[in-house]
């Protein structure tokens, strides 16, 4: 599970440099500065929770069956918040109405919080045995 964590965390990294760099120089005469602001908030949101898998790959303070958890959590929550949040800002590129799908965005936001809460109630469960 570890390796498959750590080729995610690589990929969503890289892919968030990639996009960041589209966002700031490829959509500059495309969309508007605030839907620029919105891709840079998608950008932000999948490398840091990039960072956040590769410190799970690397700590041996939670369990296999928590960092399996967390991942998949994190995967589908990059791919919901992240993914329709670059949809919506770009939707006026588009002949697909992202905005139909934009209710997944707080479904990914959640799954995001909720791996978060998994690592703290690891930790919270881990500092009681010791």
């Amino acid at each position: 599970m570890t390796r498959k964590i750590l080729i995610t965390a690589s990929l969503l990294g890289l892919i968030s440099i990639v996009l960041g760099a589209f966002g700031a120089h490829g959509l500059k005469r495309l969309i508007s500065a605030e839907a620029i602001q919105t891709f840079e908030t998608g950008v932000k949101y999948q490398m840091y929770h990039a960072l956040f898998l590769l410190f799970v790959a690397h700590t041996h303070s939670i369990s296999e069956k928590t960092k399996r958890i967390i991942f998949y959590l994190v995967v589908f929550g990059v791919i919901f918040f992240s993914g329709s949040i670059y949809g919506l800002a770009t939707n006026s590129l588009s002949v697909f109405n992202f905005k139909t799908i934009g209710f997944i965005t707080p479904i990914g936001g959640l799954f995001l919080i909720l791996a978060w809460s998994m690592l703290l109630l690891s930790f919270l469960k881990n500092s009681h045995k010791n």
